[in-house]
């Protein structure tokens, strides 16, 4: 089957929809001061049309100019002297060299487009004798953000650009793992098309964006979707929107959680270090050699404390500085780069008071675009429409959240967690002898239950089976069958009282849905369906193939998980020793979710120590002990979910 997106009627000049629109603030519409000066073309074929509040495909594809502009950054990262370089290539309609036609730029950042190396990972099992060589991990490119853009958005009238980041493809400079060179990488393109920032043709002739409106919007999912983040983080002028798409916001939630060494999923024993040589695709890239051994020398895989060299790499704190509105856009089954990064960077935005938006969906490290592909088009399109040409299209007062549930249907709602939702303590309370404790409303304290580490043996996957009875290396707490659906809606933490004895530092708290049923793996599969949304080219059909989520059927599905480092009790930039049998309390956070648990199905929390897929894994047999009753994980339940655990 084959389908073509088509638009609607009422067709005006965006000249005329513009005029309505002078009075937007300074972060919404219009080129910056320091912009090119804009200009529309003539009417007719030269014009940029606008129907139904957003703008149309009027211009030719097939027809569009490309330039390639090697742009002069503010970074020196491989530390030869001479500013870094980096590589832009460009598509825009004809218009804009026939006719004195002015656009927009909608950009992906990435360090992918010259492929990347295979690199072996860091050892994680402690105390074994392997070699570095331990494992080696090909990223898989076909995860990269497929490419639409110019099908889609060129005939609409904007130019598409893809940036080489630093030490990449055509760039120069060093891959540093997001520090603040790369940022400067990303802001150089900002600051070209916007007059700041001095270019070059391949050739060396000097080149300026005569055709830039100066507004620019970024697109991009994974390293591409946190580039757009970076950039956004230095409050480069000109830069009006962007859509990070499973981004990172601070790397240190990346390769770190805690206080402790975690892995992202699938990537265990991959670091800063690891991904710099990764992409490490310039010309004469062992200029770089000592600069990555920095990196490795100072990222600290012993103690895995937040330092300098996670400050340098945390936008966070940087959200007071974003001039762009940020449509966020993270899966709930991403265990690649983990919902934390999207959450806390949506909320750092929401406290700056910048123009947002948030999809969260039921895939993994993946987009939206395949298995919602009208809606994600529609809101992309009026996305840029609104901050990058002014168009008032009341994309800013539709609802800001977009969250699927398991079942695949969406819901929309003004905030997220959704309004009404309250944190309700449960108590992990002692059971019978060889039986698991229960999760209560009302705490029952006992005397305190112990396990013993299974380091390197078994996976958290493995321990969280046979839950209603005993196991060695977990404890597991349990609701009775819920009396009512419960929305688990933001981020869970639990507090122990635990005492520790033995090597491993590290405490794991797994969130546990029990009870048998067919659920999303965060996988998709393809329909048969093919979606056409851009005009057609030689080698480009501008379609899509339409995608569903994959599902399962299993007696369990773990909702979240989280990490502690427990020398780092206190504080994750500062290690202090246990003692050994000394009873402390431990807080810590499981990464946010959206997630629903049925009526009649329990509820339960797993404590481990070692997560085989994501801690280090120290030699096995540290005893920790739970006091119950005074233990408790802390849920934030939508409203009515507390009743269901009665």
């Amino acid at each position: 089957m084959r389908r073509r997106l088509t638009g609607g009627a009422g067709v005006i000049t965006l000249t005329a929809a513009l005029a309505a629109t002078t009075a937007l603030p300074a972060a919404a519409a219009g080129p910056t001061r320091s912009a090119p000066r804009p200009s529309h073309a003539d009417a007719g074929a030269h014009q940029v049309t606008v129907r139904n509040g957003e703008t149309q495909p009027v211009f030719s594809r097939a027809d569009a100019v490309t330039q390639t502009v090697n742009i002069e950054t503010t970074a020196d990262s491989d530390r030869d002297g001479v500013r870094d370089r980096v590589q832009l290539r460009i598509m825009r309609p004809k218009e804009t060299d026939t006719a004195g036609l002015r656009v927009p730029t909608i950009l992906e950042p990435s360090p992918y487009w010259a492929g990347i190396n295979d690199v072996p990972n860091h050892p994680v099992d402690i105390g074994d004798a392997r070699s570095r060589a331990l494992t080696t991990t090909q990223r898989n490119l076909a995860e990269i953000f497929p490419g639409y853009y110019d099908n889609y958005f060129l005939p609409r009238g904007y130019a598409v650009a893809d940036l080489d980041s630093i030490g990449t493809g055509g760039s120069t400079g060093c891959p540093t793992s997001g520090d603040r060179s790369e940022q400067a990488g990303a802001k150089a393109a900002v600051d070209w098309l916007n007059g700041r920032a001095r270019g070059w043709a391949p050739d060396g002739t000097p080149v300026a964006a005569t055709w830039s409106t100066g507004n620019v919007g970024m697109i991009g999912q994974s390293y591409n979707g946190t580039l757009p983040n970076m950039a956004a983080a230095t409050g480069v002028e000109g830069l009006k929107a962007i859509v990070p798409i499973a981004g990172i916001s601070s790397w240190y939630d990346y390769y770190r959680a805690g206080g402790g060494v975690v892995a992202p999923g699938g990537y265990q024993g991959e670091d800063l270090d690891v991904l710099a040589k990764a992409v490490l695709t310039r010309k004469d890239p062992e200029v770089c050699a000592k600069v990555i051994d920095d990196i490795e020398a100072t990222q600290d895989r012993e103690t895995g404390d937040y330092s300098k060299v996670w400050a340098e790499r945390d936008y966070v704190g940087q959200a007071r500085r974003v001039r762009a509105a940020v449509m966020v856009v993270h899966g709930l089954n991403d265990w690649n780069v983990k919902t934390k990064n999207s959450v806390q960077w949506w909320n750092a935005l929401k406290e700056a008071g910048v123009p947002r938006k948030l999809w969260l969906h039921q895939g993994n490290h993946s987009t939206p675009f395949r298995w919602r592909v009208e809606e994600w088009l529609r809101q992309t399109l009026h996305w840029f429409d609104r901050y990058l040409y002014g168009i008032r299209n009341g994309i800013e007062r539709e609802p800001r959240v977009d969250v699927q549930h398991a079942d695949g249907t969406w819901e929309t709602a003004k905030d997220w967690p959704v309004p009404g939702t309250r944190t309700v303590p449960l108590s992990l309370n002692a059971g019978p002898s060889g039986q698991p404790g229960a999760l209560g409303l009302t705490p029952r304290p006992g005397a305190a239950q112990s396990f013993a580490d299974a380091g390197k043996t078994r996976t958290a996957e493995q321990l969280l089976v046979n839950e209603d009875r005993a196991d060695p290396n977990r404890l597991a707490y349990l609701t009775g069958p819920l009396a009512a659906p419960a929305r688990v809606d933001g981020i869970p933490s639990v507090s122990l009282r635990a005492s520790l004895d033995g090597r491993s530092p590290y405490l794991t708290a797994l969130l546990v849905d029990y009870g048998t049923d067919t659920r999303p793996t965060g996988a998709r599969v393809a329909t048969g369906e093919q979606v056409c949304y851009g005009e057609s080219v030689p080698g480009d059909p501008g379609c899509t193939t339409r995608q569903v989520l994959q599902t399962e059927t299993a007696p369990y599905k773990i909702i979240t998980r989280g990490w502690l480092d427990a020398r780092n009790r206190h504080d994750f930039a500062r290690t202090e020793p246990i003692e050994a049998g000394r009873t402390y309390t431990f807080t810590w956070d499981l990464e946010p979710t959206d997630y629903t648990v049925k009526a009649g199905h329990r509820l339960g929390v797993v404590l481990l120590s070692t997560d085989y897929d994501y801690t280090l894994r120290y030699p096995a047999g540290t005893e920790v002990a739970v006091r119950p009753g005074v233990s408790k994980v802390l849920l934030p339940l939508a409203r009515g979910g507390r009743e269901s655990l009665r």
